[in-house]
């Protein structure tokens, strides 16, 4: 493993050394949080799911009109050389895109000479995945709601912006009351997610998670266990809207991300999430979702 002080990073076409990446101080996505990201996950060498990854990635760049130059095909390769450079196995691997410096001039003055505008910003990190406790898999973990509210109709939510910091702060606080993460709903009181994680319920053997209107991210894990649930023939419901009572009376509940994995929750606040252990159904979505893992990502599969 590669020492912090040697590890690289990719900033626009390079690798450079992390200690010596620079970004503009006009750019976007530093002054407006103007930038859209994916993290994901390396095992064995193999990001899981990066063709997907990319294509919500750029989907996002899409549908928020952000100015980038990026193509899938280009990210997957600096994703590799990235890996290859800091000799990273399991990692977590973070590609963040910005329309690049904020064009100089006039308040509101734009070029009309696209050669004129900087170009945007693409960067790519990767770090050893961190050595997440044992517990929060074999014991569950606990979750608070957040004080926050989501809004429908604002254009950062259900998509993965620059525009975190609500997020930082809600998992903060959930931190202060000794909780792993923070459940948020939504203005009419929807469950959505939480800060970082898809979420889901169990109640009779069945699954139900909230639909991508809510908002909720489309999180690639999310889009596994939805997999996973059919092929193993566990019923499911993604398109009904899950409120407070739904979430009160779950007999289990779990949080999906791309680097932690499938997380059982076992207490809201100080209530109890069915008999305070994992569930049976829980238990089932991640032992396949780890066998997909392996499956997926083996060694040199690229």
């Amino acid at each position: 493993m590669a020492r912090v002080s040697d590890e690289k990073v990719h900033l626009n076409g390079r690798l450079v050394p992390a200690d010596e990446a620079t970004v503009s101080v006009s750019d976007a996505g530093f002054l407006h949080g103007a930038s859209c990201f994916t993290t994901m996950l390396a095992h064995n060498g193999v990001v899981f799911r990066l063709s997907r990854h990319l294509e919500r990635l750029l989907g996002t760049v899409g549908l928020l009109h952000l100015r980038c130059e990026a193509t899938a095909e280009a990210l997957r390769a600096a994703t590799y050389e990235l890996l290859d450079a800091n000799g990273f196995a399991e990692a977590r691997v973070r590609i963040t895109l910005t329309p690049g410096a904020v064009p100089t001039g006039r308040p509101g003055e734009t070029s009309r000479e696209p050669t004129s505008l900087p170009s945007p910003t693409t960067l790519i990190t990767a770090s050893p995945l961190p050595a997440y406790p044992r517990e929060w898999y074999e014991r569950g973990i606990g979750v608070v709601v957040a004080s926050f509210r989501q809004a429908r109709g604002d254009p950062t939510f259900g998509y993965k912006t620059g525009c975190y910091f609500p997020r930082v702060l809600a998992r903060q606080e959930a931190a202060t009351k000794g909780a792993e993460e923070a459940l948020w709903f939504t203005t009419d009181n929807r469950l959505a997610e939480a800060c970082f994680c898809n979420v889901f319920l169990v109640r009779d053997g069945k699954v139900f998670t909230p639909p991508r209107d809510t908002p909720a991210l489309p999180g690639i894990v999310r889009e596994v266990v939805l997999e996973l649930c059919r092929e193993q023939g566990i019923e499911l419901d993604a398109e009904t809207p899950l409120a407070v009572h739904d979430m009160l009376s779950a007999e289990e509940m779990f949080l999906t991300s791309s680097t932690a994995g499938i997380r059982p929750v076992v207490r809201v606040e100080r209530r109890p999430v069915g008999d305070e252990r994992p569930g049976e159904v829980t238990r089932i979505i991640s032992g396949a979702y780890r066998a997909l893992l392996d499956r997926e990502c083996v060694p040199g599969a690229r």
